[in-house]
């Protein structure tokens, strides 16, 4: 009997090539990646150690080219991990992020296939490349110049092992910050507890709390959808308080979650590996090839902004301190007052409140309104589908065509806020574009962390969340 196959090794043959996330199980994935870092180092390998003299197709495109398998494996695994975790694959995670940074790092410190790139470089000008190929081959020396490629071999080795450390303490941190996160809830029982909540807050707790067997109560989590509309409208200062100190001190806690020494070493390290490279610190390695170009640059342009800036948000604690005084609290306004008293001069000054703009951001008309920006400005046409599978029931998935009706890739939306998934919101790929070779179409996903309505109604935005999902989307748009 034939072994069976991997599913991640596969060429997937899914409806739209979706990846087939119902064949995908935790046991797949090592076996993938041995496999798929394999194929990969073999193909550097060829390409660094081959007898032609170097061309931009033997050896640029041919780097393009490598590590299909790897790509494919490596977003199905981070995707998930960050979206959909469990305990194993975050375990996984720690396994495997320094096997990956390693594997990076052996590519980019190649000294045989540096010096092709170096050699084609040097001789950029004679090689009749356009200018989508040029610029290619530039990315491509300083991506490995950056990388430590002219260091010499015990430099090199110390970059190496920089790397690792670095990815390994990467991975603790995150995944350190999303354990606090699921860790910490604030239940809430009686009415005294629920003061100055609107509806649509109960509602969202009220989910929360089914969510987390506690049915009957309210919770708020620290998702960002919870947590904030909770310390504009709780009249319970006490319980504010808790809650934003949870918020802010997500890896602060002590115990196995504390991020205080991992942040330590990171600086450290990454103080080591700028000096490797020849730059005074870490923000000039940074900025080196990057559009401000140096931390003094950034720094006066921090300065500019800062003194309007503090003096404006004086002013406006100034509102804030009057508003709680006039209402007889008698205590200086801090950070967990902000939201609360910034609402109530809000609706003093405007004669409006967050609850009476929220019934005009239901999500669903929020999707529809980006979707309908895009295609005013690009001409692109989103429809949602239903003939693809998902790794989660929440997930909503569309295609994009242009304006002749062509595909253009897949889009998927993951919404609601959830245990397994990290807070914040962000754009991936399950498969990113490519026009080199064959023509490769993207399959992009943005993921919200919203609280999900009660069952059977709209579920309401934020103005904070309506533009958080406009943004992503336009970075969607560029994926």
């Amino acid at each position: 009997m034939p072994a069976p196959t991997n599913p991640l090794l596969e060429d997937w043959s899914t409806n739209r090539g979706v990846p087939p996330f119902a064949r995908i199980h935790q046991d797949h994935y090592m076996p993938a990646f041995e496999a798929a870092l394999a194929a990969h180092r073999a193909e550097i390998d060829a390409i660094a150690n081959q007898a032609d003299a170097p061309t931009f197709e033997n050896t640029i495109e041919a780097m393009e080219l490598s590590g299909k398998h790897l790509s494919q494996v490596s977003s199905v695994f981070h995707n998930l991990n960050s979206a959909d975790t469990t305990p194993e694959m975050q375990a996984l995670q720690r396994t495997i992020s320094p096997i990956l940074a390693e594997h990076s790092n052996r590519t980019l410190l190649n000294e045989t296939l540096f010096s092709r790139i170096d050699r084609l470089m040097s001789d950029r000008d004679d090689l009749g490349l356009d200018p989508e190929q040029d610029r290619v081959l530039e990315r491509y020396h300083t991506m490995f110049v950056r990388a430590g490629a002219q260091l010499d071999d015990e430099q090199r080795q110390r970059i190496d092992d920089v790397m690792q450390r670095l990815a390994t303490l990467g991975t603790q941190f995150s995944q350190n910050v999303l354990a606090d996160e699921n860790a910490y809830e604030l239940v809430l029982e009686t009415e005294d507890d629920l003061a100055g909540l609107p509806e649509f807050v109960r509602t969202a707790a009220a989910r929360a709390a089914e969510d987390r067997d506690k049915p009957g109560k309210y919770v708020i989590t620290l998702s960002r959808s919870s947590i904030a509309p909770f310390l504009q409208f709780s009249e319970r200062r006490d319980l504010r308080e808790q809650a934003f100190n949870a918020w802010t001190r997500r890896g602060e806690n002590g115990g196995e979650t504390d991020n205080r020494s991992l942040i330590a070493e990171t600086v450290k390290l990454r103080s080591e590996r700028a000096r490797l490279l020849g730059f005074e610190n870490f923000a000039a390695f940074k900025l080196d090839d990057q559009m401000a170009g140096t931390p003094d640059a950034v720094r006066a342009l921090l300065d500019e902004v800062w003194e309007p800036a503090l003096a404006r948000a004086e002013r406006e604690c100034e509102k804030l301190q009057d508003c709680a005084q006039a209402e007889g609290g008698n205590f200086r306004i801090e950070p967990w007052d902000w939201r609360f008293y910034a609402e109530k001069v809000r609706k003093q000054e405007f004669d409006i409140g967050e609850e009476e703009i929220k019934p005009y951001l239901q999500l669903d008309k929020m999707i529809e309104a980006a979707f309908d920006t895009a295609h005013r400005l690009f001409g692109v046409t989103v429809t949602e589908i239903d003939d693809v599978a998902t790794y989660h029931p929440d997930v909503r998935v569309f295609e994009v065509t242009d304006g002749a009706g062509k595909h253009v890739g897949l889009f998927f939306g993951d919404y609601f806020a959830r245990p397994s998934k990290r807070s914040g919101a962000w754009i991936s790929a399950f498969r990113r574009p490519r026009n080199l070779g064959d023509n490769i179409r993207p399959i992009i996903v943005n993921v919200m962390n919203f609280s999900r309505g009660a069952d059977g109604e709209a579920t309401l935005l934020t103005f904070d969340d309506a533009r958080t999902l406009f943004h992503e989307f336009g970075h969607a748009l560029h994926g």
